[in-house]
């Protein structure tokens, strides 16, 4: 049975897919696809294994031999699943491989920010402790978290690992009800109550109708002006225009930003124009230890492993 992986690269250099060969020995793995190689690529394949390539209703119509799409991620936006449905082609996602290393990511960004040490890091690179009068630079303030509130928007499994790590951190941890809701549950509490109490918001809610540009100018006005914001969820869940906005004039403190609209960013965005010190951009990497991407990869085997002995597994169609 023909098999291809058309975006290898997304993944990594650095993953054993040793598992996946033994399944699929005629598996052909590509470092990338282009939209005019893709074509080709498929055609005649069984199996068809991506994390980021476009599979469109023309696509599977053209490979009537396709049984089976893995791919290495959660979101399955890609992929024409009304299509898949009506070509009988099985596809199947990835969850909860990257819960660690988000969760990771998004403390290491809150204690950057709240400990101002990249701050600090520059000072001293600059000269400024070396010739400080006490033995101790106090330039930059350092909250702990312990006297902080965590508001949580988007409450599944990386939610509430976040969530476990503020406790453990003796934050006051605070969950928002889910945007668009009509009733509030007793546990949770509304995305206008949220902004006004949170000293750190941290994004991980899906993007949709409901939650594009969740926070733009009026969400940032309605927040704490001592207030951090931490989105490692989806770029579109943020106005950046509005966020550099905020943070160039005080409305918010800071802000550590994983995704953008548009990735890679090659049109620019906002954010990558903003120049102070209160801001981090990194790109897309929150998920990405290596432990998390071959997590992945295992996954990916066990999938279709299960396919292969007519068992579901992860299945989306």
């Amino acid at each position: 049975m023909k098999a291809v992986f058309l975006d290898f690269a997304t993944m990594g250099p650095d993953l054993d897919i040793s598992a996946i060969r033994t399944l699929l020995p005629e598996l052909e793995v590509f470092d990338m696809t282009e939209d005019d190689q893709l074509a080709e690529r498929i055609r005649g394949a069984a199996f068809v294994l991506a994390n980021k390539i476009r599979l469109t209703d023309e696509l599977l119509h053209d490979n009537p031999e396709l049984r089976f799409i893995g791919l290495t991620a959660t979101g399955t936006d890609n992929v024409d699943l009304p299509a898949a449905k009506r070509f009988g082609v099985a596809v199947c996602n990835i969850r909860g491989y990257c819960t660690q290393s988000v969760a990771e990511h998004v403390f290491g960004s809150i204690l950057n920010l709240t400990h101002s040490l990249s701050r600090f890091d520059a000072a001293v690179r600059s000269g400024e402790w070396q010739h400080a009068e006490t033995f101790s630079l106090l330039s930059y303030p350092v909250r702990e978290l312990s006297r902080m509130t965590l508001g949580i928007i988007g409450y599944g499994e990386l939610g509430k690992r976040v969530a476990e790590i503020g406790v453990a951190f003796r934050m006051n941890v605070i969950v928002c009800a889910r945007p668009g809701a009509t009733t509030v549950d007793e546990n949770r509490v509304s995305f206008d109550e949220l902004l006004q109490r949170s000293d750190v918001i941290s994004l991980h809610c899906p993007l949709n109708d409901a939650t594009r540009e969740l926070f733009s100018d009026a969400e940032f006005e309605n927040m704490k002006s001592s207030a951090i914001l931490i989105n490692t969820a989806r770029g579109g869940l943020v106005d950046s225009a509005a966020l550099a906005t905020a943070l160039g004039t005080g409305q918010i403190a800071a802000a550590a930003v994983d995704v953008l609209p548009k990735e890679p960013p090659v049109d620019g965005d906002p954010l990558l124009d903003y120049a102070g010190d209160n801001l981090m951009v990194t790109p897309h990497i929150a998920w990405a230890s290596n432990a998390a991407r071959q997590n992945a990869i295992d996954e990916l085997a066990a999938n279709i492993a299960a396919f292969l002995k007519g068992e579901e597994r992860n299945r989306i169609v």
